[in-house]
């Protein structure tokens, strides 16, 4: 029964988006689940987005919950790691999933841009090969800087609704496993 928190990115996520999936799905278990209220998903935001994922996580326990970040909320995820630095419970497991290049010329994300690369305590990176938002790759723009394994989803693209990530069981998977490895 550990909470997951769900860290979506710009623009949140539609209906039809596996963070949603997987939300009713834990929610089904008896799971609890925190998905932070970002203000304005269509115009981001540094400091209201960090202020909104903050006030998700007042309560829970130390060591003691998981999260999973997707696109612009894996970069927000990020810099609540360089802000918070022990103001925040730490989770115990943490999922970044296909964040956008730290290069990223698009205007609406800019401010969230680089992001600070310190080790984030235990994660993995997830991300698909080909994705528009990232073209360099994960391993490349996130894992080799963060010196962290990097899981390459095949036809992935942005792991997003687009590239046909509705319901994602490796998701809900990792979820209801103790260890860090997603797949």
């Amino acid at each position: 029964s550990v909470p997951t928190v769900l860290v979506p990115g710009w623009q949140g996520n539609d209906a039809g988006h596996w963070q949603n999936w997987l939300a009713e799905q834990l929610r089904g278990a008896g799971r609890e689940v925190r998905i932070p209220a970002l203000p304005d998903v269509d115009r981001p935001h540094l400091e209201p987005w960090l202020r909104a994922l903050s006030e998700s996580l007042q309560g829970l326990p130390e060591d003691g919950f998981d999260v999973l970040a997707h696109s612009l909320g894996a970069v927000l995820w990020l810099h609540h790691c360089a802000a918070a630095l022990g103001t925040t419970p730490r989770p115990a497991r943490v999922a970044l999933i296909a964040p956008p290049s730290p290069h990223s010329t698009v205007a609406e994300i800019a401010p969230f841009l680089p992001p600070p690369l310190a080790v984030v305590a235990v994660a993995v990176l997830i991300g698909g090969d080909e994705d528009p938002y990232c073209p360099e790759g994960i391993a490349e723009a996130y894992g080799r800087p963060l010196k962290m394994a990097t899981t390459v989803v095949a036809g992935g693209g942005h792991l997003n609704t687009a590239a046909g990530f509705g319901p994602w069981p490796a998701a809900l998977s990792w979820c209801t496993r103790d260890n860090l490895a997603f797949f």
